[in-house]
């Protein structure tokens, strides 16, 4: 039997212009052995009762978010689908009191930025090796950012951690506070909730599905 692995085959137009050194293998037991740590207490994972759960959430304890729970909101990120899998996006860890200070003031002084756990999500469609125009590239990489900042919001949540998405900032500001020439799309705050908030009225689906 050949064992050789099977050559990939890419649609045309999204064959990758570069490789990396990233050995695939490494990365993805890295990325198994963060997801399927098991969580210190009962959660129910269940994506639809997550998504049910999922809140906004202005007010935080001062409890420390663990680690293992912060990897793994990071490692979601990760796992987000992104165009031609470039992953046209860079994430600002921000653990500096003095930073999360200086992004309350420039996310319009929403004083609820100061979380526990401050994740900036920053457009980067350098990485996006396609052959389309720069504007092209440049909404693939808003949509790759946007994805994973979903993907950690909905893993936040899972976890038994709130969170709230930050789209009002000053872009220049943010990029001065975490030092990046990179264009921000979301700041995700994440912390434990100090109450739990009841579901607010929602569109009814025949309103927001149209079939054409």
């Amino acid at each position: 039997m050949d064992s050789k692995e099977p050559e990939k085959i890419y649609p045309s137009g999204y064959e990758p212009k570069e490789t990396n050194n990233v050995d695939v293998n490494v990365r993805n037991q890295l990325l198994s052995e963060i997801l399927k740590t098991s969580p210190t207490e009962f959660i129910n994972t269940d994506l639809f009762t997550v998504m049910s759960k999922r809140r906004s959430t202005r007010k935080f304890t001062d409890k420390i978010v663990e680690t293992v729970k912060i990897d793994k909101i990071i490692a979601a990120a990760d796992t987000a689908p992104t165009a031609g899998n470039f992953q046209g996006f860079e994430i600002f860890y921000v653990r500096s009191l003095e930073k999360k200070q200086q992004l309350v003031e420039a996310c319009n002084n929403q004083p609820y930025v100061n979380a526990p756990v401050v994740l900036v999500f920053c457009k980067n469609p350098s990485r996006v090796k396609l052959d389309f125009p720069e504007e092209i590239l440049k909404k693939f990489a808003i949509q790759d950012a946007t994805l994973a900042a979903a993907y950690s919001q909905l893993a936040a949540q899972a976890l038994g951690l709130s969170s709230i998405w930050i789209g009002m900032f000053d872009e220049q500001k943010v990029m001065n506070v975490i030092n990046t020439d990179l264009i921000p799309s979301s700041v995700l705050c994440i912390g434990y909730p100090k109450q739990d908030k009841f579901p607010k009225p929602r569109r009814n689906l025949k309103e927001i599905v149209h079939a054409v």
